[in-house]
């Protein structure tokens, strides 16, 4: 039986740079958006360690079915092997980059 896709979401809001995982990444019904969705934590209580990051986040997107981004605000989606260790990060830490213009809308 193959497991379904595992994608690395990496994206700003709010002058901070997240990485998130999920196994649903596809367009949005709302236009200019990304549906993300099925979004993955570690199970609580699978370690002795608390990482305070995935806390926060699992806190922040607690309630969350399906997240809708902004196309302009995803710097990166990677299909990747295994779950990392879950992001937050200042967007201006020394990295060059620019999302890119909102295109115009389809007529």
């Amino acid at each position: 039986m193959r497991t379904k896709k595992l994608y690395k979401i990496t994206f700003l809001h709010l002058g901070k740079c997240y990485e998130l995982y999920a196994r649903h990444v596809g367009t949005s019904a709302l236009w200019g958006f990304t549906e993300v969705g099925e979004l993955v934590f570690e199970p609580v209580g699978s370690g002795l360690l608390v990482d305070p990051t995935e806390e926060r986040l699992r806190d922040e997107f607690a309630d969350t079915q399906v997240l809708h981004l902004p196309m302009q605000s995803i710097v990166r989606i990677e299909e990747v092997e295994r779950k990392g260790t879950l992001v937050i990060r200042d967007a201006s830490d020394g990295q060059k980059v620019t999302p890119f213009p909102m295109p115009t809308k389809p007529r």
